[in-house]
């Protein structure tokens, strides 16, 4: 998992409260693609559709994601992170008449619905301050409206490079705009009211911003080092669940969006849900083409088929990516049911509006379950069918040890709770007192999932076990600042453990799986493993 960043007020808080260990929310969806409006590679959060619309305009035609957010609330979702991705987009600008020059501003959101007006007065400055003004800049909802969404005041700003308000350098504090190219030698002129009929002392933007051209594998991959498309979750500090929904309504994500997503999601200890290709129309030829299908990863997962809704922009019911409506009904699963259920519960259908785009009978749910791809219902049926929801990794020639879904979500779940809340050991002594509480606090956390029901096995010796002393904190490992946790637990076989190694050091946290020996039935197996193996891990 990639190393994530504790403040200092989160660690103190949980020295405070290091007696028990806070259980992760398991359903924080992000999602990935074109919006109308908002801010680039940038993820914000968003708690429903009204706060999406907030931040970035709604449903648009041209983005399937909106469409997507739309179905992740209206099927149950609670909380989704977005990140708005762009192809070629261009922001808006302002031109400010400053005598014969002008004092341009950019816009900071690109697209043709990012509406901005600004004002300049020179109320409260002296006949001395020539070179100062006052600047106002507003986002409003649309062009010529008065509904105010943003606004920025900055007082005795300045055309001089010298001066310590120079406005270049202001503005780089801004949200919503830049300065475009060299500010003008004299202050620009007090604003007399723009075109349109809106209020008098603003002037709208130009109407040159451009909403870019349908995005490609390469704008949602992004940049690592830009912190851009996929990267841009860098900064998020947990998500539970990736959505990229096609690229457009007739093009769906490329195979190199598919590896990246799903490598990230491995470290990021998140699940990709993927939507089937538009071509797989049938059943039939959805198992057929599974046969050749090269993506296979147990960071994902599949819902087959696509579904279909009402389209309220055009008017009609249309096919969409099902990723969203996906994301929803688990959020909405784990409001009811535990991670680690099997997820056959009454809540696992689409809610009223969205149906499967093609009927799947019983035996195809059956083949499709056995390739590793799950079937969507928008009924309760008669009697259960028996099959427990997959990862991408169960149709892959190899066995995969999270090829159920409930497993491998359970084991997402575990890992990230232990990871986040042993953090107060950063601020203890490293040594034997502290290994001890931190070993007790996570024994407590595990028995307690045990007795729910959450790992195989009813003895605790063969259900899970916790090391956090010298043999794996070891004298290079304190000369390196680093603290150690090995844990495991039983997911489907009692004694064969899922293993993982919290490490601890200044600044950042990981966890990580690691290998053991499937066969091992014994904590000395393990024990002897850590001389080996583990602790030579990456």
């Amino acid at each position: 998992m990639a190393d994530s960043p504790a403040s200092g007020v989160e660690l103190a808080q949980q020295s405070r409260d290091s007696h028990a260990i806070e259980r992760v929310p398991t359903a924080v969806t992000a999602f990935i693609g074109r919006t109308l409006k908002g801010p680039v590679g940038q993820a914000l959060p968003a708690r429903s559709f009204a706060e999406f619309q907030q931040h970035f305009g709604g449903l648009w035609q041209p983005a399937t994601l909106s469409y997507a957010v739309e179905q992740f609330f209206e099927n149950g979702g609670r909380e989704a992170r977005i990140v708005r991705v762009a192809n070629g987009a261009r922001p808006p600008t302002i031109t400010l008449p400053a005598g014969r020059d002008a004092l341009r501003l950019v816009a900071l959101n690109p697209g043709s619905r990012e509406y901005l007006r600004a004002s300049v007065d020179y109320d409260g400055l002296t006949a001395a301050e020539h070179e100062r003004f006052n600047l106002v800049v507003q986002r409003v909802r649309t062009a010529g409206s008065e509904l105010v969404e943003d606004q920025e005041i900055y007082r005795r700003v300045s055309v001089a490079p010298a001066s310590g308000r120079f406005v270049t350098d202001v503005l780089l504090e801004s949200r919503l705009v830049r300065v475009l190219g060299a500010a003008p030698v004299q202050r620009p002129d007090r604003s007399a009211g723009g075109p349109g009929g809106v209020a008098v002392g603003y002037t709208l933007s130009n109407p040159d911003g451009d909403d870019g051209a349908p995005l490609t594998d390469y704008d949602v991959i992004g940049s690592a080092s830009e912190g851009t498309g996929l990267f841009a979750l860098d900064g998020v500090t947990r998500f539970n669940l990736l959505c990229i929904p096609p690229l457009a309504r007739d093009h769906d994500v490329g195979l190199s969006t598919l590896l990246v997503a799903a490598r990230l999601c491995r470290a990021r200890h998140a699940l990709l849900i993927v939507d089937p290709p538009a071509s797989w129309t049938s059943a039939p030829a959805a198992l057929d083409a599974l046969r050749t299908w090269p993506f296979r990863s147990d960071s994902a997962v599949m819902y087959y088929p696509r579904v279909q809704a009402f389209d309220r922009l055009r008017g009609r019911v249309e096919i969409f990516g099902s990723c969203g409506a996906v994301a929803g009904m688990i959020a909405r699963s784990d409001e009811t049911w535990p991670v680690w259920a099997a997820a056959e519960s009454e809540e696992a259908i689409l809610r009223p509006g969205l149906r499967p785009a093609v009927p799947v009978s019983d035996a195809d749910r059956a083949r499709l379950a056995q390739a590793g791809v799950n079937t969507l219902l928008s009924v309760r049926g008669g009697s259960r069918s028996g099959i427990s929801p997959r990862t991408l990794g169960a149709g892959g020639s190899g066995a995969s040890d999270w090829r159920y879904l409930s497993a491998r979500r359970l084991a997402l779940f575990v890992a990230a709770s232990i990871e986040h809340g042993t953090r107060w050991v950063l601020l203890e002594h490293n040594g034997p007192a502290t290994w001890e509480r931190a070993r007790a606090q996570v024994e407590s956390f595990l028995a307690a999932l045990a007795a729910q029901g959450a790992f195989a096995g009813a003895d605790a010796e063969e259900t899970y076990f916790v090391i956090a002393d010298e043999r794996v904190n070891r004298p290079q490992t304190l000369a390196e600042g680093k603290f150690n946790l090995l844990f495991g637990f039983a997911t489907s076989k009692p004694g064969e453990f899922d293993t993982w190694l919290v490490t601890h050091r200044a600044g950042a946290s990981r966890v990580r799986p690691v290998s053991v020996n499937r066969s091992a039935t014994s904590r000395q197996r393990v024990e002897w493993e850590i001389e080996t193996s583990i602790l030579r891990g990456p």
